[in-house]
This record gives C-alpha cells, sequence and structure tokens, in this order.
C-alpha cells in the first residue's frame, strides 16, 4: 500500500494545525493586514445573501505556498459535498491506478477450432471500460470474424466478474436510477456517446408525417435490450411534451406526450437495466453483421475459464485522458468504475467497500483526518458522504507535489471557458471576471447542496487552494455565491496602495439549471 512521504506528512501536519487555529480571521502573530480584512468582509457579506439564511456553509481559503490560511468559515463542519467527492477518487485513481491506467476489453474461446467452426463458447470478457462505445464492439466482432470464426456452435458469455454484481450505490434515492447521471455500474458496459455515459442509451422521437400518428422512435445504440413503449402522438400543432421514462426495474421505456409536425425530434439519455446484458446484445448484433453465427443463447455473469484463448482485445484511453470527461463533465459512471477498479487492483476486489478502503488510505497519507469525514461512493452521489471543507484544501494542497499534478489539474473544469472539454461544468460561469481562465475547481450539486473546490491565482500571483460547501439551502441555486467568492479570491491583492473591494462582487448570469443537478447532466442542453 502506498504509505509514503513522511516529511510532507510533516509539513501537511503543519498546515492541519494552521487550519485548525484559524477563526474567521487568519490565526497568525500579526494583526491581519488591512486586505486580509477587507477580504473578509467581503466574504462574510456574500455569505450573508438571504439566500443562505438558516443554511449552513463551510469556506476556507488557504495558501499553498506558505500554508497560511486567508478564510475560514466552519472549515471543520462535515457537510454534505456531492461531486466535491470526486476530488478525493479521482486523485486516488491518479495515484494508485496511474495516469497510463488502461481498461481492457477481450474476447476469448474455449472448445476446439475447424476452419470457421468453433464447437465452444465465446467469452467477450469486461475489463471495467467506461468508454466502450458501439463502435468499439463492432471492431471486436470484426476482429473475431478476420481470426476465422464463422460459426460458434456454444453460447456467448459476457463476463462482468472483475467487478461484484452491486449495480447501484446503497445510499442512491431510488428516483434517481432512470436518469443516466445515476446509471448501473458493470464491467462489462455501453456508452452511446463520446461523454462516455456508460450504461445509458439515447432515446430519440421525430415526428411521423402524419398526425395521430405515433412518433418515430430510435435508440442510439440500435438494441434489443431495451423495448419502447410508444404511447406519444403526432399532432398538426402545438407545443411539444415528449417524455421519456424507463419503467423500474425493467427495460422498458415508455414514450409519452405529443409532438407536432416539422418539430425537431427530442432526445433524452436513460439508463438500463442490467448493463451486462446491454454489451452483450449489443456485441452479438456486432458479431451478426459480420458473418459470425452463435448458436447458442447469451449467458451473463460467468467467469472466463484460465485455458480460454485469446481471440480480440480493445484497450481503452489512458487513465490520465479519461480524466477530462471525468471531471470536466462531473461523470458519475466513471467515478464509481473507478472505485470498484481501485478496490480490484489494491486488494483484488472490485467492490464499493474494497475501493472506499483503498481511496481512504491514500487520503489518509496525503495528509486528511479520515476520521473526520465519510465517504460512500466515488460519486458524491450519496447524501451521507460528509467532508469538511478543510479537508478538502488540505487535499488541494498535498496533491501538488505528485508527478501526475499538472495533469489532474488540468482536468479540473476551468472557469468560463466555453470549450466543453476545458471549461466542462464551469464553462458558462464568471465570463468576463478576474477568475475566468483562472479558477481551476470541482463543481457539485444536489437538492440543497452546492459546492465549488479547487484552485485560484489571486491578483499578487499565489495559486490559493479554496472550498466552498453550502447545504440546507431553500433557494433555487446559489451558484451565484459560490462565482463571488472565486470572484472576490482572484481579485485579491496585498500589495499596499490598492483597495480591494468590500462590497460583495457581482458574478454574470449563467443557463438556469433544474435544481440539484450538474449543468452537464442536463441533457441535451449544453451547460
Amino acid at each position: 500500500m502506498h504509505r509514503r512521504l513522511f516529511l510532507r506528512s510533516l509539513a501537511l501536519a503543519t498546515l492541519a494545525a494552521t487550519v485548525a487555529a484559524a477563526g474567521a480571521l487568519p490565526a497568525t502573530a500579526e494583526s491581519p493586514t488591512p486586505a486580509a480584512t477587507r477580504l473578509h468582509a467581503t466574504i462574510d457579506a456574500i455569505l450573508a445573501d438571504a439566500r443562505l439564511t438558516d443554511a449552513q456553509a463551510g469556506v476556507v481559503v488557504v495558501d499553498t505556498a506558505t500554508g497560511r490560511t486567508l478564510y475560514d468559515r466552519n472549515g471543520h463542519r462535515r457537510l454534505v459535498p456531492a461531486s466535491n467527492t470526486k476530488l478525493l477518487t479521482s486523485t486516488a485513481a491518479m495515484e494508485l491506478l496511474g495516469p497510463g491506467h488502461r481498461f481492457t476489453t477481450d474476447v476469448r474461446a474455449t472448445g476446439q477450432r475447424r476452419a470457421g467452426l468453433l464447437s465452444g463458447d465465446l467469452y467477450l470478457r469486461g475489463g471495467g471500460d467506461p468508454t466502450m462505445l458501439a463502435a468499439d464492439y463492432d471492431a471486436l466482432a470484426a476482429q473475431v470474424a478476420a481470426d476465422g470464426v464463422r460459426v460458434v456452435t456454444g453460447n456467448l458469455v459476457a463476463d462482468d466478474t472483475r467487478y461484484d454484481r452491486t449495480r447501484l450505490g446503497p445510499d442512491w434515492a431510488w428516483d434517481d436510477q432512470p436518469y443516466y447521471y445515476a446509471a448501473q455500474v458493470s464491467a462489462l458496459t455501453v456508452a452511446p456517446d463520446t461523454d462516455y455515459d456508460a450504461g445509458t442509451v439515447i432515446v430519440r422521437a421525430a415526428p411521423a408525417d402524419t398526425p395521430g400518428v405515433p412518433p418515430v422512435v430510435t435508440m442510439t445504440p440500435p438494441n434489443g435490450w431495451l423495448r419502447i413503449d410508444n404511447r406519444a402522438e403526432t399532432v398538426a400543432e402545438g407545443d411539444t411534451t415528449i417524455s421519456f421514462e424507463r419503467e423500474h426495474g425493467t427495460n422498458t421505456v415508455v414514450v409519452t406526450g405529443r409532438i407536432a409536425l416539422g418539430e425537431e425530434p427530442e432526445s433524452d439519455w436513460t439508463t438500463v437495466w442490467e448493463p451486462t446484458g446491454y454489451a452483450a446484445d449489443v456485441f452479438r448484433a456486432a458479431l451478426r453483421r459480420h458473418g459470425v453465427r452463435v448458436l447458442g443463447r447469451t449467458v451473463l455473469g460467468q467467469a472466463t475459464p484460465q485455458d480460454a484463448t485469446a481471440v480480440a482485445r480493445h484497450d481503452s484511453m489512458n487513465l490520465a485522458e479519461l480524466m477530462v470527461p471525468f471531471l470536466k463533465l462531473s461523470n458519475n459512471g466513471h467515478a464509481e468504475v473507478l472505485t470498484k477498479e481501485v478496490g480490484r487492483v489494491i486488494s483484488g476486489s472490485g467492490t464499493w467497500s474494497a475501493g472506499l478502503t483503498a481511496i481512504s488510505e491514500y487520503v489518509a497519507d496525503t495528509g486528511m483526518d479520515t476520521g473526520t469525514l465519510r465517504q460512500r461512493d466515488g460519486s458524491g452521489l450519496s447524501r451521507r458522504n460528509m467532508i469538511p471543507p478543510a479537508e478538502f484544501v488540505g487535499l488541494l494542497t498535498a496533491v501538488r507535489q505528485e508527478p501526475w499534478f499538472d495533469t489532474w489539474y488540468a482536468s479540473l473544469p476551468v472557469a468560463g471557458n466555453a470549450d466543453r472539454f476545458v471549461g466542462g461544468t464551469l464553462r458558462s460561469r464568471m465570463r468576463g471576471t478576474p477568475a475566468a481562465g483562472n479558477v481551476h475547481a470541482k463543481t457539485g450539486s444536489l437538492t440543497g447542496v452546492s459546492s465549488l473546490s479547487g484552485y485560484v491565482t489571486d491578483a499578487d500571483g499565489r495559486l490559493l487552494a479554496f472550498s466552498v460547501v453550502l447545504n440546507n439551502y431553500l433557494a433555487s441555486s446559489v451558484k451565484a455565491l459560490e462565482d463571488q467568492i472565486a470572484i472576490a479570491l482572484a481579485s485579491y491583492t496585498e500589495k499596499s496602495g490598492t483597495t480591494a473591494r468590500v462590497a460583495p462582487p457581482t458574478a454574470p448570469q449563467t443557463p438556469r439549471v433544474p435544481e440539484g443537478r450538474e449543468c452537464s447532466w442536463v441533457k441535451p442542453i449544453v451547460c
């Protein structure tokens, strides 16, 4: 296990003591500077906003070079962090798996081969790859055909045994299950898009040519694993009210509502029940297209025999590349796969329990006080996660020493950058302010929970680590308050002769997002 870095631990212990001693103002031997006093007044004014009445707010800001605490409000209070939990998961994955880690999906065979006849079973073995597209399964099928296989007398076996069969986080709300941000986790799955939303399918409804006729409903990728129950209607005119809903515990997607002639198609992303079967269905269809017939049935969840022979293989992008869609778009599925993968690699057990234990041990090595926090999943979807803002700041400060830090830092959303794979969930926030192109931070959203933790370079060139975690508010959104704090930090200077603002800075308006969701979770709208 990665027990290391004694000197760094000493430095972090010193930092933790500094943060612990901090109150409303930095705990220093000297009186706070006028600039520091004004910064405190500014952040205090932001947190006094009526939208936070009777809510809980934790804010910590630290100079990463000196360890000096610039601001601390409830820094050691345990709060629900939402997707800021991904900071722990992603850093642990980078350290324990390594930036070069890849997921392998392969095809193996048992039995005798004679010319194009395989008298045995064909195994599709999943390696946990959350980026497997239908095109990748097609390429695997092409390799099988190129290897000379034409007929398989046995079964197609979908091997997802790298991880356990617990598909959903133990604390996730049941009514989140149809939505793509709460997809089931399997070592063998399919993503319908290059956001790599594994375990989901895109359902699309286009108006028919005639009123009174059901719309034309299609799926991406095409598959036989889900069934469409089309109850919708094409109408001559009027508003579009199309809705897609997968019935709980089934793979039946019910389409209801109306769509007018000539209107643009409506689309939605829905999770599938049992991703292993989904992957097997897509692969079996690909085999058929490439002239490979499997005479037997599809069997789910059986391990590949050790003596099975290799037929085809696909390797994913490396982990350093995966960090971009994972963190920029706050992909929950990636977080949970990485949690189970860490467990599998470190302890041989692809479970949430094993993965979370390994993550906890890693972040403890960085100096986080794991006795003060609780992590229940990899993504932050669980409301039983509780992490103090000061612990986030400690982690953010510590990982700057890691050899993979620059890659990881570049994977965080960048405020105000319009490129979706640069700005990510911050692409529409803080535009035209000193924080734009400056703040690199992880967002977090659940109903009544909002968070923003990361880095900002102040006006004097100091790199600050900060964490803002807001809980139990009743307003529809408090993102603007987080943005105001980040803008104030980006504008902060201690140079003499300058005037720091006391009034909260103005945060630009951003697109409205349904309460409790990251903007990247609202598809096909792009935040």
